[in-house]
């Protein structure tokens, strides 16, 4: 890759991040969250980590996480349930407020992205999708790894 490729992929990809955000942004800001009370709920949907386990996934500090959840709570979107095995953790749960406001703002994100998509065709979008899969999973593995 020239150069000037390796720029305009550059700048195209910090455009497309852009794009991404606003939408992601005001998706949250409708359901009345932050970004990272979205980030925190969307992360909660599948799974439910320790403190620990979401400064990683946040990339926050614990004293960051700990205030979000805290906040979170408070609205009664999750719940601190202690830990099976090590009783000086906690677990984070989703509650099903949260959920709903989680997966309504997703389900508006998802519309936004649809149409973003609709220029590309089917062959195109699914070539899209299996090159993105490709670097976000090289990427996780190079983490892991650095660990």
């Amino acid at each position: 890759m020239s150069e000037e490729d390796h720029r305009t992929a550059l700048e195209l990809l910090a455009q497309l991040s852009f794009e991404t955000s606003e939408r992601l942004q005001e998706r949250a800001a409708e359901a009345g969250m932050s970004m990272q009370q979205a980030r925190l709920l969307g992360i909660l949907r599948d799974r439910e980590p320790t403190i620990n386990d979401l400064t990683t996934h946040l990339r926050l500090d614990k004293s960051s996480v700990s205030g979000l959840v805290i906040r979170a709570e408070r609205r009664g979107l999750v719940s601190r349930i202690q830990h099976e095995s090590d009783g000086r953790a906690v677990r984070v749960r989703l509650e099903p407020p949260g959920r709903a406001l989680i997966d309504a703002a997703n389900a508006r994100f998802e519309e936004d992205m649809r149409e973003f998509f609709t220029t590309l065709d089917h062959a195109e979008r699914t070539q899209w999708t299996a090159m993105t899969a490709r670097l976000l999973t090289a990427e996780a593995e190079r983490r892991r790894s650095t660990l």
